[in-house]
């Protein structure tokens, strides 16, 4: 079982202080990109531009075929199988995201209100190939407990941003989503050549191994799964305001959003940093249970603490955003408490997952993203944004639920199963 006293000996504290200072750089950039980036595109056109990303993104985490997570998983213990995973992890990026490139272009423009050459396509090429590779690069790193460089590529990403967005600011003092599309494309495409050349000098060249990469196929799709239905119950609500022509709407309530996910990056900073130790504490029965439940006492005051300053400090929105953005005030309100939720099914999820258990943390991240689409479907076209907001919280909280009692009913039970014959060949 692993202790505080443990925790604090081990790599765990170094890395999460990198990964602080590292999402404490991108926050602050956020912050001021958000603020950049409402006042260049107007409540209307973020509305539109978030809405299209919510789309892709739904689709979009199939473009890796959850190639990272396995690259994760393997190196961590094995660092000598790094080239292969990587090898494997840039094949099927690309590949399987020039497909979905290629269903945005032939229709994905069906889904929006309206008509926006080019815009489902830029948003495609930038998140699922550019963005996917980068995200595999930090994985790299993550596996290989380095994660300085993890934290250096967040933090570039963020700047580049915040420089483009300033860039067409004083350029042109207001601008529409598909321009600013293009910029942000842009932007990952740098970042993802940055990214590549690190990996090659810092940890070694790929190499492919397609029978590797089919022998995994099956669990990476198990992964690629479990993110698109987190990509659902945190992205459809924004997909069906775009699509019912609520722009400015969706623009207010999706900042509104976007400032809770900024909220609980120190959480998200932490689990990074503790995942490869979650997926060693997973090797012993109730190891990761034990785990989860010393992270969730660092995390779970931060997002009480994060819940209240949210709520108090919602009125800032107006005067900082401009007040087509008014909305953003009792959205915030009502989206307070999702940090506290949070905290709980995160801590839960990486246990369940870590303990050879993806399949359960799959199924209960299927049924929150069902249970956000009936509630979405249902809410929106009758109340807007309120809709999305209710369903947005009573989703968070069924998951941090759900998440606790399949922890709590796996617990006695091995928690790492037997190696397949290809994973011991392996």
């Amino acid at each position: 079982m692993i202790g505080l006293a443990q925790i604090r000996q081990s790599k765990l504290a170094r890395n999460m202080g990198w990964m602080l200072l590292g999402q404490g750089a991108v926050l602050a950039m956020q912050a001021a990109y958000f603020l950049v980036i409402a006042r260049l595109l107007g409540s209307a056109e973020y509305g539109l531009f978030v809405g299209a990303t919510a789309m892709i993104a739904i689709f979009g985490t199939f473009s890796s075929l959850g190639s990272g997570m396995i690259l994760l998983r393997y190196v961590s213990t094995h660092h000598s199988r790094f080239p292969e995973y990587w090898g494997n992890a840039i094949m099927s990026t690309v590949v399987a995201g020039l497909l979905v490139v290629a269903i945005a272009a032939l229709g994905g423009a069906s889904l929006l209100h309206r008509q926006v050459p080019g815009l489902l396509v830029m948003i495609a090429v930038g998140d699922c190939i550019f963005n996917r590779l980068t995200e595999c690069a930090s994985q790299a790193f993550q596996a290989m407990e380095r994660l300085r460089v993890t934290a250096v590529l967040a933090a570039l990403t963020s700047a580049l941003r915040l420089i483009a967005a300033l860039a067409l600011w004083m350029i042109r003092g207001r601008t529409t989503a598909p321009i600013w599309a293009f910029a942000s494309m842009s932007v990952s495409g740098l970042v993802v050549v940055a990214a590549v050349i690190a990996v090659t000098a810092n940890i070694g060249r790929p190499r492919f191994q397609p029978r590797l990469l089919v022998a995994r196929l099956g669990e990476g799709l198990g992964f690629s799964v479990a993110f698109s239905t987190t990509s659902i119950y945190n992205d459809i609500d924004k997909a069906m305001l775009t699509r019912y022509g609520m722009y400015a709407a969706n623009g207010a309530y999706s900042v509104a959003y976007r400032i809770i996910d900024i909220a609980c990056i120190p959480v998200r900073a932490l689990h990074a940093a503790a995942l490869p130790s979650f997926f060693r504490a997973g090797a012993a029965p109730g190891g990761s249970a034990a785990f989860a439940k010393q992270v969730l006492k660092g995390t779970f005051p931060w997002g009480i603490f994060a819940g209240i300053a949210l709520f108090m400090g919602a009125p800032l929105a107006v005067p900082i955003l401009g007040r087509s953005f008014e909305t953003t005030v009792p959205a915030l309100r009502w989206l307070a408490v999702i940090p506290v939720f949070r905290t709980l099914h995160l801590s839960a999820g990486d246990a369940i997952t870590s303990g050879g258990h993806q399949r359960w943390r799959t199924m209960s991240q299927f049924g929150a993203a069902a249970l956000n689409f009936g509630l979405n479907l249902y809410l929106i076209p009758r109340w807007s944004w309120q809709g999305a907001a209710w369903a947005s919280v009573a989703t968070d909280g069924a998951l941090a639920a759900a998440n606790w009692s399949i922890l709590t009913w796996l617990a006695p039970q091995k928690e790492l199963r037997e190696p397949t014959a290809v994973e011991r060949a392996a």
